[in-house]
């Protein structure tokens, strides 16, 4: 401790969301620099970084003031009507002085969230009478209420503090010797007033002065970081004047020395600092568990009922299999490992939680919700026997080992999928059993990453959005990719650092607060479950916007607070078994088990080998689709390597070559011992998992399997001790069953090198039985798992872009299954099948989801089909159902079986609506209708309204319609027309792009749309665009250059032809095209023709036309080379090539030619700008026509 102490007590780090601009390690590190024994953080209106902050406090051997600045209601925290937020809320600095104040933190931090959000989270007076016990309260900065009061003062007369002094005393009378006034000096003239008046009050009422700093940022140069943050949170610019902002810059993590500098007459105030510090003692009992408690049957211990419940599953999971059970009870082998198993969970205490676990998918399963484990759980076979999982870990040499071993103290992970429309039933349950307020999901924090961090800043300092989009294009796509990391790899990035200085600026800064959290989210999967109500652990809070209680702690504080965390994860994928066997019940009569699905069936494994594995489960991509064909797997385990070797490790370190070569005999396996080969023949030689480098380590190291597990997290996480001990143990080992020490030694580098790479089978083996039995139903029953496909695509619709919807739309094209276009009168919700045809989901149309399109078929359902727009107007719930929703409708084509033309509904909506309006007012009357005294059919064709004769849509309006509100064109293409003229053209189309390197020179044709125009920073204009051809979109750019060229034929709906570069600056998947030149379709011919080849059949055409071909041809003397195909009757082809004549391709002369030889025997030569040609790198040499 330094000799003259103080102890910052009120901190800010980046857990005050854009208004603090420091980590918690920056913190904790420069208060040890200052010689700090303690140090405080007291984040705006949360408890976000309590926890962490306590641990790194306690890593660092300082002690942890966990405390927060509240905002204080100025009346109840009920009372929401303000009007705005300065007068919502004062601020008041709080810290625990030990357990019990924390705990009373957490409540009133808690409440503050779920009950007194107003602007912001606020807690009220009440809740200080409450909860005041254990905290050390300050009065607070400028913006606390006695700071206020004090600063509203108007003279120097004694009624001018009595306000201030009455605050004081409240405060007093709560908190005792644990009130403090608290003064500030960062150099704001607000500071000065506020500390003059404190001071006063204080030598008035007898209270104590403490000093505080406000720091929000640890060094003076990150103070424009911290302003920068502050326009970040508030949506404004650096520039702008009114703007909430900090002056100067000494809201940093001063030294004591500066903080006695600052307070030349109030040194006690400074000192007291320490003395408030030496009163806080907190130990939060961290790896305590408060774990529910699972209700077990009377006279039974949770390891009893545990035993008999596996037991149980045992026998039925393994029934009729004579190599698990014999004569009714399970053989040794499958015992020796339940009890092993069943011994370890009783020793570390989880009977419970498994009994937990169990409990919820027993409930699941009782209610027909499909439910998988994921991850390491798989392993267990206590949990295959509890249906938590679903594949046998004996069978497929799963270990239990690394799933949970002895030395493990922290709970287990059991990890499960839900069917996703379902996941809420589960949730509910939960909530139920072991009551609402026991119960939350786990909160999460989005941070700044790189591309992030870059935006952010960009938007901040008026950086035209699109060169920032430029400069956060040059950040590689890499997984977790850092600014410093960026600059280093990319080197486009580096140059623009370092050239321009506006870019230099905004970098910098960017560098600052990447990492910082920016907001907090719900967790996707992860929910806490606790024995008392959260409040007693851990602060609660609300998402703005919604009414899902989360916690204010990430999952790995909720976990070191010692609650229960288990994940419930919706997998979309066990959404689609479940709707395809739903569909193949309403088909078949017959109602489908997924898990009784052979595991060898032919005609799936053909349909993986073929890659034909659109909707599969994790088989989707470009990628692995090329593997599986290459691959070509005939065995469950190949979907299991599959699975487990497509990723970028695998990939890059020739794991993959060497599984597929020696799979397919093209090269030997090396095995250097016996149990090598046991342990890694299944993969070909290849060490693909974690469990297999386990076996290693144990069987031929004879390193305990516990311990291999240790083994191979140390080699992950580069633990040299661990390594080190582990490799003298594994070559020793090695040595001992015969192994020479040489190879030992060589082994031992494989496991090295691979160990990091290795794959948990457990979860490999899980999620490829999901892939498997997604594709046998594709397989087996194609129709009926592509409708259930296509009804989970319509969640995550994107009409601007081709989303998964229309790419499986296209694959059920592939399998030629017909899916009917949607119509009111035999469309369903979802997508439907019947007679072998798969029936479009009315909810897949634009703004038909939810219950326009559920109450459009239910009316349908109980009233016959629709035979007008005004019967429909009449008869659907127009709350429901609006005029939106019905314009929506007619532009899908939805209507057409209506008996009108799209554009005659389109005129006569309205009145349609209105006449449903007068229908539905005579029915809620009592009417039938206008004619109800009288006895007329209202489906009468005579008695319909008649429509007016207004002309059709013209194609191209109805197809942009149809894409509008479909994502795809219906009834035709717009570039259905120039197809032809395009495929002679284009090099490549979107489709075939995703295997081209950068900066590949292309040749494409197609629609422009989302068109943008922006200038640079220098004002000079360019343009942004999608093109779109028949197979896809890419977004492109046209730099300015070029853009003075050919700017003027950007504009929406223009059907152009490019040449640019394919931009992959980005990394990953997804690409760009640079345009170097745009070329209207009425010019191609003229500009990148070099001739015709023209084909003549001896048999078809006979000798004589060669002389009448010659006399079309002289007509149009031109440039273009001429080149004849004569297809002889011996079946040889002979190309010929003029030297004598040449032709000018004219539209005149083609139609002639066709009049001549027929259609099919005339084709353009493109000249050899015309880039490369599709599927080679090489240029494109014109075939014959065929």
């Amino acid at each position: 401790m330094t000799a003259r102490p103080f102890v910052h007590l009120h901190c800010h780090s980046h857990y005050s969301l854009l208004d603090g601009a420091s980590s918690l390690d920056k913190l904790v590190a420069r208060a040890v620099d200052h010689g700090m024994n303690a140090l405080a953080l007291t984040d705006h209106g949360n408890l976000h970084g309590a926890l962490q902050f306590y641990r790194k406090c306690k890593t660092a051997g300082i002690n942890p003031i966990l405390g927060y600045e509240a905002y204080i209601a100025p009346g109840s925290r009920r009372q929401k009507d303000a009007g705005n937020m300065r007068d919502s809320s004062y601020h008041l600095t709080l810290l625990a002085q030990n357990h019990t104040g924390f705990t009373n933190l957490i409540k009133m931090a808690s409440a503050a969230y779920l009950e007194g959000f107003y602007f912001k989270p606020r807690i009220d007076r009440e809740l200080l009478e409450q909860h005041h016990e254990g905290i050390i309260c300050l009065s607070g900065c400028a913006s606390s209420e006695l700071s206020r009061t004090l600063l509203r003062r108007s003279g120097g007369d004694d009624k001018d503090w009595d306000e201030a002094i009455e605050i004081c005393q409240w405060f007093h009378r709560l908190f005792g010797d644990r009130y403090y006034l608290e003064i500030m000096n960062n150099g704001a003239e607000i500071q000065r007033l506020q500390m003059e008046g404190a001071v006063e009050v204080a030598r008035r009422v007898g209270l104590p002065l403490v000093t505080t700093c406000d720091t929000h940022y640890v060094d003076p140069d990150d103070a424009e970081a911290q302003d920068v943050m502050l326009c970040i949170n508030t949506g404004k610019y650096r520039t702008d004047t009114s703007r909430m902002k900090m002056d100067g810059n000494q809201y940093y993590l001063k030294s004591p020395a500066e903080m006695y500098a600052a307070f030349p007459e109030c040194e006690d105030a400074v000192a007291r600092t320490q003395q408030i510090a030496d009163l806080v003692d907190i130990d939060l009992e961290l790896g305590k568990r408060h774990f529910p408690t699972y209700a077990l049957p009377k006279e039974k211990s949770a390891g009893d009922y545990l035993r008999e419940l596996c037991l149980q599953g045992l026998l039925e999971r393994y029934a009729g299999d004579e190599k698990m059970v014999s004569s009714g009870q399970l053989v040794p082998r499958i015992l020796e490992r339940l009890d092993r198993e069943l011994d370890v969970i009783n020793r570390l205490g989880f009977a419970n939680y498994f009994l937990i676990v169990w409990d919820f998918v027993r409930y699941a399963r009782e209610n027909d919700i499909p439910a998988t484990a994921r991850g390491s759980g798989v392993g267990a076979l206590v949990c295959y026997a509890l249906y938590l999982s679903h594949v046998c870990p004996i069978k497929f040499d799963l270990l239990f080992e690394r799933f949970l071993d002895e030395n493990r103290l922290e709970a287990p992970d059991i990890d499960i999928d839900f069917c996703k429309e379902r996941r809420t039933t589960i949730m509910r349950y939960v909530k139920d059993k072991y009551g609402e307020q026991n119960v939350a999901q786990i909160g999460t924090f989005g941070t700044l990453a790189a591309r992030a961090a870059i935006k952010d800043v960009g938007r901040a300092l008026g950086v035209p959005l699109a060169r920032v989009n430029q400069v956060t294009g040059m950040v590689p796509d890499d997984l977790g990719i850092t600014l410093d990391k960026a600059l280093q790899k990319s080197e486009d990035l580096r140059s623009t650092y370092d050239g321009d200085p506006e870019i230099r600026e905004l970098i910098d800064l960017a560098l600052k607060i990447e990492g910082l959290a920016r907001n907090v989210g719900t967790h996707a999967a992860a929910v806490v479950i606790a024995d008392k109500p959260l409040t007693e652990y851990v602060p609660l809070a609300r998402v703005s916007g919604k009414q899902d209680i989360i916690t204010q702690w990430s999952m790995n504080d909720v976990e070191d607070a010692g609650l229960l965390k288990m994940d419930f994860l919706g997998l979309r994928n066990l959404t689609i078994l479940a709707k395809a066997v739903d569909l193949i019940s309403q088909t078949t009569g017959q109602r489908v088990d997924p898990h009784q699905f052979p595991l060898d069936d032919p005609d799936t494994f053909a349909l993986l080998c073929r890659g034909e594995t659109k909707g599969i489960f994790q088989m989707e991509s470009g990628g692995i689709r090329d593997l599986l064909q290459r691959m070509k797997p005939d065995h469950f385990r190949d979907i299991i390597a599959t699975n487990a070797l497509y990723r970028p490790g695998p990939l890059e370190g020739g794991m993959v070559d060497d599984y597929v070569a020696v799979k397919h005999g093209e090269q030997e396996a090396e095995y250097k011992h016996p149990v090598l080969k046991e342990v890694l023949k299944e993969t070909h030689g290849v060490m693909v998992y974690q469990e297999q480098v386990m076996r290693i380590l144990n069987r031929l190291g004879g390193i305990e399997l516990a311990s291999a597990y240790t083994c191979i997290k140390a080699i992950s996480k580069k633990k040299e001790d661990v390594i080190n001990r582990s490799r003298e143990q594994f070559i020793s080992g090695s040595v001992d069953q015969g192994l020479r020490e040489s190879d030992a030694c060589e082994t031992w580098e494989l496991i090295i090198k691979f160990a990091g790479y290795g794959f948990n089978k457990s979860h490999s083996t899980a999620y490829a039985l999901i892939a498997y039995q997604t594709a046998y139903l594709k397989a087996h029953y194609p129709v009926e798992f592509m409708a259930a496909l296509l009804s989970s695509d319509i969640p995550g619709r994107n009409f601007k872009r081709k989303d998964a919807l229309v790419e499986h739309l296209e694959d059920c094209h592939r399998m030629q299954i017909e899916v009917v276009p949607p119509d009111v009168n035999t469309s369903d919700v979802d997508f439907a099948v019947g007679d072998g045809k798969i029936f479009f989901g009315l909810s897949a149309v634009k703004g038909c989801g939810g219950t326009a399109a559920e109450s459009l078929v239910d009316t349908r359902r109980q009233n016959d089909r629709f035979t007008s727009i005004f019967d429909l107007c009449e008869r659907v719930d127009p709350t429901s159902c609006n005029r939106a929703t019905l314009e929506t409708l007619i532009k899908a084509g939805a209507c057409d079986s209506l008996g009108a033309r799209r554009a005659q509904m389109l005129y006569v909506l309205d009145r349609a609506i209105q006449s449903g309006a007068a229908a539905a007012a005579d029915r809620r009357s009592g009417q039938k209708s206008l004619f109800g005294g009288l006895d007329i059919d209202d489906n009468d064709p005579a008695e319909q309204v008649s429509m007016p004769d207004v002309a059709e849509l013209e194609e191209r309006e109805r197809l942009l319609l149809e894409k509008e509100v479909l994502g795809f064109y219906l009834t035709s293409h717009p570039l259905a027309e120039h197809a032809e003229n395009l495929a002679t053209y284009c090099s490549h189309t979107t489709g075939e792009l995703s295997s081209l390197r950068d900066k590949t020179t292309v040749m494409m044709g197609g629609m422009l749309s989302a068109v943008k125009l922006a200038r640079t920073r220098k004002g000079d204009k360019y343009a942004n665009f999608d093109l779109e051809d028949m197979e896809g979109s890419i977004r492109c750019i046209l730099w300015p250059t070029d853009f003075e060229v050919s700017g003027h034929l950007i504009q929406n709906d223009a059907i152009l032809f490019i040449r640019g570069s394919i931009d992959r600056r980005g990394g990953g998947d997804e690409a760009n095209l640079i345009v170097n030149e745009l070329v209207p379709l009425d010019e191609l011919q003229s500009r990148y023709t070099s001739g015709v080849v023209i084909r003549v059949n001896e048999l078809e055409h006979g000798t004589e036309m060669l002389p009448k071909l010659h006399e079309v041809l002289r007509a149009y003397p031109g440039d273009c080379q001429l080149r004849l195909y004569l297809l002889l009757a011996d079946g040889m082809g002979v190309c010929l090539q003029s030297d004598v004549m040449q032709i000018d391709v004219a539209p005149e002369m083609r139609q002639r030619v066709d009049e001549l030889l027929g259609t099919g025997n005339f084709k353009l030569l493109t000249s050899s700008s015309a880039g490369s040609p599709r599927r080679n790198g090489s240029r494109r040499i014109p075939s014959p026509v065929q």
